[in-house]
């Protein structure tokens, strides 16, 4: 890989991670998004230093998100992984965690102890329901919601 290749896996990597996800997991999705044809475990293996273990993890993980899809090879067992577009997955299941932190906000409210602690609170779910609003209409837009 080039070193603008390499610096935008490693990107993609932690950007991943900041999501909880592991961080080969973001570093094979960059990989897998910069190649035109699908790639090999193995080929994932050698060309980003990882362990066969973490390539199979980020692989099912990038699958059950909707960021990459498995491709079977006729006659054999080995399977191809090429990326998904996914951006409608990524923000759906974004905004589904969203959604759970904001029911986990509402149980609070009767938990606050005075109307400034109820005012930052509302503020709090307010924002995060606009962030949510807004991605529904990028998916609506989009043709997808």
């Amino acid at each position: 890989m080039s070193p603008g290749e390499q610096q935008f896996v490693n990107a993609m990597g932690d950007t991943l991670a900041t999501w909880n996800l592991p961080r080969a997991t973001g570093r094979v999705y960059g990989y897998l998004l910069l190649r035109g044809d699908a790639s090999s475990s193995e080929r994932l293996r050698a060309d980003l230093s990882l362990s066969s273990g973490a390539v199979s993890t980020a692989i099912r993980e990038l699958v059950s998100w909707g960021l990459a899809r498995t491709l079977p090879q006729p006659g054999s067992r080995r399977l191809l992984v090429e990326a998904a577009g996914g951006f409608e997955q990524l923000l759906a299941a974004s905004h589904e965690r969203i959604r759970t932190f904001i029911r986990t906000l509402q149980a609070a409210e009767q938990l606050t102890g005075d109307a400034h602690a109820t005012r930052r609170l509302h503020e709090v779910m307010d924002l995060f329901r606009t962030y949510v609003e807004a991605g529904e209409e990028v998916l609506r837009g989009r043709g997808r919601a």
